[in-house]
């Protein structure tokens, strides 16, 4: 398993920010970010490497290390983790799709057992989504979107 190093992470965010719009790159803890590089490598805790991933994943997005940019983290160190790990074949996907996904995450729509089963599907090669977890994915949005309309 090959594991993002802190210089690097920091690296990407700054790129990200730059590449995708701007934003302020300021740190808020980096404590945090340190912590979830570091955490995902006990098998202990993540046995898998889809466990690890949706930990960084997750982490990222809702622990937020930095003033802008979080959500846009968690996305392009899912996809540099999934690179150093051979799983070229699904970052297309994983990039397309994350966008909403990551939106919805950190708005508390998603949660975490959710986006671990749509991470296995990312991993598993599929070309989209199975009906459940279509159908999963689109109550819990739905779900919030009504209760806030109430």
């Amino acid at each position: 398993m090959i594991y993002i190093p802190l210089d690097l992470a920091f690296h990407i965010h700054r790129e990200t920010i730059k590449l995708s719009g701007g934003g302020d790159d300021g740190i808020i803890n980096d404590g945090f970010l340190s912590s979830v590089l570091d955490h995902i490598k006990n098998d202990d805790y993540y046995p898998t490497f889809e466990e690890k991933l949706t930990h960084l994943i997750w982490s990222v997005n809702k622990n937020h290390p930095f003033i802008d940019g979080n959500k846009r983290l968690s996305i392009t160190l899912g996809a540099q983790f999934l690179l150093l790990n051979g799983y070229m074949f699904c970052v297309k996907r994983f990039m397309t799709e994350m966008e909403n996904i990551s939106y919805h995450l950190a708005a508390g729509r998603i949660e975490k057992d959710l986006l671990q089963k749509m991470i296995h599907s990312f991993l598993e090669g599929e070309a989209d989504f199975k009906e459940e977890l279509k159908l999963e994915y689109a109550l819990a949005s739905d779900e919030h979107i009504e209760h806030n309309e109430e």
